[in-house]
């Protein structure tokens, strides 16, 4: 059965590089802790308020 989990992280001017590196860090543990040993997808988007960049939304499927 295919599952999804959704991570979220705020985009910050001039930090977006160390909050991509973590939220890149964070899926990489969830999947080493819930021994996930099929990803199906991964997408990021960005959520935008009023034309600006506020944060990006990661959604991974994925076979346990």
């Amino acid at each position: 059965m295919v599952k999804v989990k959704t991570f979220t992280s705020p985009l910050k001017i001039f930090h977006v590089h160390n909050e991509l590196m973590s939220l890149d860090k964070e899926v990489n543990e969830f999947l080493e802790t819930n021994k996930i040993k099929k990803v199906v997808s991964v997408s990021d988007s960005t959520t935008c308020i009023d034309g600006g960049t506020m944060g990006v939304i990661r959604v991974l499927a994925y076979e346990k």
